[in-house]
């Protein structure tokens, strides 16, 4: 989502200025992350004499030296973790380079939409100041927030400072739905109101990644830069239906994954680390995140192809850089490719070296992990009776959003309560109504949770326990609803 927003943002704000740009999305499954030689150079042979990259090129040397040999000019404009040389270009914009001054260096946590935004920012100060916009209309260059937002959210980067802006704006944005291919896919999702923060991570995010990872790369990209409503609607089905296929390969292969972590990983290991021949490569990002999810622990899942190279993605906790530690197993001559940032990265490995790979990261990663899960603990923000649980507290919750990354939305702790017809619904969620001593009640919903401790605490619980839960709160709108429920993260008996 991020690459795909931030090579909209760019070719809107070209074509704003009466361009004509071209856009080029390498297949994730044929020709794997960021820009390969090959392609730029055949890029060259068809006239381009500019390329700008968006959300990769930091660690891609010998591809932006093959570009540069064929006489043609790049612009990298990225955010991720950056090595100390760098590779050639006309540019490398990007808040983590290692020689990055300190003002630029605390952006280091901008999504790379973000970052083409401030390139955009950059590009229009310079035409203004060379006197473009004397008889023409500058582009709103605010209209564009949209896009940075969804990008923003869905690569989870920290919701604080410049993030938070571009996510607050961009929402309002959005709410008018002035891009067609959102509006579009904003319907495609079923969404009766205007997006949320929170409908961004798990709802738009999800379908334009589905183009990405099982269906067609370009269809991102083409839904957020269309002018023609139809064909905007079309792509954004094909995005809904894409996604749907996606749910059930990545349910194939976390099951798998799960199976496999829980008979090989030693339960002192730093991080969960599997792999499989077969599995679908543009899903294993997602199970990485599920399997983090489950072992509250950085995760790497390794899709093994025909000759045993494997491509894999990794998913990481707050307080350990995933990006750092698979930089150093690449230096230590482990990986034929990797890079990423904080809380996420990718890699490329060749055949045999899964194991080796294990042992470096499990010692690289031992102090950073052990420090992030010995202050593991459940923060609450409010304490209250189950009556407490309202409508009206989710609107003044919502006055301080929005929430993500860095910036987590309140935690609430409501009881004693009795748990009322408790039940599995969709996908292993679980289900129930929470009864206070108060005669209040409120709906909760623990999300994936039926095989888990906490899953299965809640289902067998007897009618006369009373609980205090533990979760965030937000407004049910299913099926028309408006009453307040419970997101539960924990329970614990009162």
């Amino acid at each position: 989502v991020d690459g795909a927003t931030s090579a909209a943002l760019l070719i809107r704000l070209l074509r704003g200025l009466g361009g004509n740009p071209q856009v080029y999305i390498p297949d994730r499954l044929m020709e794997g992350y960021g820009p390969s030689g090959e392609a730029l150079v055949r890029i060259a042979a068809g006239g381009a004499k500019l390329i700008v990259t968006v959300d990769c090129g930091a660690q891609a040397f010998d591809a932006l030296q093959e570009a540069a040999d064929a006489g043609l000019d790049v612009i990298v404009c990225d955010h991720h973790q950056c090595a100390s040389s760098l590779p050639v270009a006309q540019a490398i914009i990007n808040p983590n380079r290692l020689d990055e001054s300190e003002v630029g260096a605390a952006h280091g946590h901008v999504a790379a939409v973000g970052m083409a935004f401030l390139l955009g920012v950059a590009l229009l100060r310079l035409l203004r100041n060379r006197g473009r916009f004397a008889d023409r209309a500058e582009p709103k260059l605010i209209d564009l927030l949209d896009v940075v937002a969804l990008g923003t959210v869905a690569d989870v980067a920290r919701l604080k400072t410049l993030n938070r802006a571009f996510v607050t704006q961009g929402l309002k944005v959005m709410a008018d739905r002035r891009n067609i291919g959102l509006a579009a896919l904003i319907d495609a999702s079923r969404l009766v109101k205007a997006p949320t923060a929170r409908d961004l991570g798990f709802a738009l995010g999800p379908r334009i990644n589905a183009g990405g990872r099982v269906g067609k790369s370009d269809l991102g990209v083409r839904l957020l830069t269309t002018t023609d409503p139809e064909e905007a609607r079309t792509i954004a089905a094909e995005l809904d239906r894409l996604n749907e296929e996606r749910r059930a390969i990545e349910t194939l292969v976390t099951e798998q994954a799960i199976e496999q972590a829980e008979a090989g990983c030693k339960t002192d290991d730093s991080l969960v680390l599997v792999s499989g021949r077969g599995w679908h490569p543009g899903v294993i990002g997602i199970v990485a995140s599920r399997l983090k999810e489950r072992f509250h622990r950085p995760a790497i899942v390794v899709a093994e192809e025909e000759d045993g190279t494997g491509k894999g993605s990794g998913r990481s906790i707050s307080g350990v850089d995933m990006g750092a530690a698979v930089l150093a197993a690449k230096d230590s001559g482990l990986l034929i490719a990797g890079g990423g940032h904080a809380m996420a990265a990718g890699l490329t490995i060749a055949p045999g070296g899964i194991g080796a790979l294990r042992d470096f990261l499990n010692e690289r990663m031992a102090a950073d992990v052990e420090a992030a899960l010995g202050g593991r603990s459940l923060l609450l923000d409010a304490l209250m009776a189950p009556g407490g649980v309202t409508g009206g507290l989710c609107d003044a919750l919502d006055a301080a959003g929005p929430y993500g990354a860095g910036w987590p939305a309140p935690r609430i702790a409501a009881g004693p309560a009795r748990l009322l017809r408790p039940g599995i619904v969709g996908n292993g969620h679980v289900r129930a109504i929470a009864c206070g001593d108060d005669g209040r009640s409120f709906k909760l919903i623990a999300f994936r949770a039926a095989e888990t401790d906490l899953g299965q605490g809640l289902l067998s619980s007897p009618a006369d326990r009373r609980w205090w839960l533990a979760g965030t709160i937000k407004r049910d709108e299913w099926n028309g609803g408006n009453a307040a429920e419970m997101h539960l993260e924990d329970a614990a008996p009162a």
